[in-house]
């Protein structure tokens, strides 16, 4: 039986901390109530009450081809009629394997069942092959809510004004430091004091987690070169940017020992990646001493969508479509900010960007932190008035897919240049 958004919302609470299975979802951080999505389809998503909106959270980043890309669901289908899940090798897992292995360099993958995982995984791995303890984070990256790494993390953390989260034990946290995004110097700092202490460097090469937060030079620098320097290791974090910002991983990181994928190569179903060279991969079990395993690790859907996805990508210019609409959407926010007299600037590294509600763009979590998030939150209600879907924080990003088209970015941009102004307290 159909039901509204209203009613949806009650029985999730009931149900759901907070009526969601997902922190940002609970629109808490925009003072607004969850709307939930019935179905989906291209660049659009319908609510319960069969209202439609032009759809920028893209599922947090996965749906690169929008929603329901017919050569996914058409893949979907024939998986599933072979089987959901078999607790075994399977074609497809091989196939998708092979696709990101020729794509991204990478010797040895190991599929997991999300970002969290790969990233828990990796930093086990890195202190295993280094025999160190310590793990470097930067403030405001996310990589997921493994115990270790929720110091200081960005996105639905950021969103809920948390630093860290209760239930980690402080000698688990005291395995983490934290130096600040975007400052190399301070990498040199650590690297000059701890350096022969420390196992690994996690980062994303492109901050998505506080906002988008491109990386300086400098920085980019020290990151390829501090930890191979002193006999640490370099964890690139690809969940997001790796297969949206060209066809394969971001090319920023080229020094990195072990990379962390997910969200694209899953075309929308659960799934991460842990790659990197042979001689680390080989350590985990059952060929190594470090242990790993997953019940749905590889499944059958997830490959199967993940292929077709990767697929789509390499065939149809998609990076060069998604580029040309993305500085579309940007150019027309910043004219639309501009007009409306906006206290609001746009950041954008490929298909990702953020609106935010400061002077200039950020450089690291810090300033992100400075946005006027209360500007943020009219803006976003009076963009989903309008029928445009943002993700419900000023620190999540907005994705652009290859199935929004000009039409879809003209109206959000009109919709943007009156809600500025409506957000900013000026005229409408």
């Amino acid at each position: 039986m159909a039901s509204g958004n209203a009613e949806l919302r009650e029985r999730a609470r009931a149900l759901f901390p907070g009526g969601v299975s997902s922190p940002v979802r609970s629109f808490r951080a925009v003072g607004g109530e969850p709307v939930p999505v019935a179905r989906a389809s291209g660049a659009r998503v319908t609510d319960a009450d069969g209202r439609e909106y032009v759809d920028y959270v893209a599922a947090y980043g996965p749906l690169i081809l929008g929603h329901a890309h017919p050569a996914v669901t058409a893949a979907l289908a024939e998986a599933a009629a072979r089987g959901t899940a078999f607790g075994a090798l399977s074609p497809d897992e091989v196939a998708l394997g092979e696709r990101i292995a020729t794509a991204t360099g990478l010797e040895r993958l190991r599929f997991v069942n999300s970002g969290t995982e790969a990233a828990m995984t990796a930093l086990r791995l890195a202190r295993a092959a280094t025999g160190r303890e310590l793990a470097v984070k930067f403030e405001g990256c996310y990589h997921g809510h493994a115990d270790g790494l929720l110091v200081k993390a960005g996105s639905g953390v950021a969103t809920l004004g948390l630093r860290d989260s209760a239930g980690v034990t402080a000698g688990t946290a005291a395995g983490t430091a934290v130096l600040p995004y975007n400052d190399a110097d301070a990498l040199a700092d650590w690297f000059a004091r701890r350096g022969a202490d420390t196992a690994a460097v996690i980062v994303e090469p492109v901050a998505g987690n506080m906002g988008v937060v491109p990386p300086g030079a400098d920085f980019l620098d020290a990151l390829n070169r501090l930890p191979r320097e002193h006999g640490a290791l370099l964890v690139n974090d690809e969940v997001i940017t790796g297969f949206r910002l060209r066809y394969g991983l971001s090319g920023l990181l080229p020094e990195a020992d072990l990379v962390c994928l997910g969200k694209i190569i899953g075309g929308g179903l659960p799934v991460g990646a842990l790659g990197g060279r042979a001689e680390l991969l080989d350590l985990l079990a059952p060929d190594g001493p470090v242990y790993q395993a997953g019940t749905l690790s590889g499944n059958p859907l997830a490959m199967a969508a993940g292929r077709a996805t990767l697929d789509a990508l390499r065939e149809g210019g998609a990076h060069a479509r998604l580029e040309e609409l993305a500085r579309h959407l940007e150019n027309g926010l910043h004219a639309a900010a501009r007009r409306a007299g906006a206290a609001a600037c746009v950041a954008r590294r490929g298909a990702m960007l953020s609106l935010f509600f400061r002077a200039a763009p950020p450089r690291d979590h810090a300033e992100a932190r400075e946005c006027d998030t209360d500007a943020f939150a009219r803006f976003h209600g009076a963009m989903l008035a309008r029928g445009v879907m943002l993700p419900p924080s000023q620190f999540e990003t907005w994705f652009v897919s290859t199935a929004h088209g000009e039409a879809d970015v003209d109206l959000t941009v009109r919709a943007a240049h009156e809600a500025l102004r409506e957000a900013s307290g000026g005229p409408s």
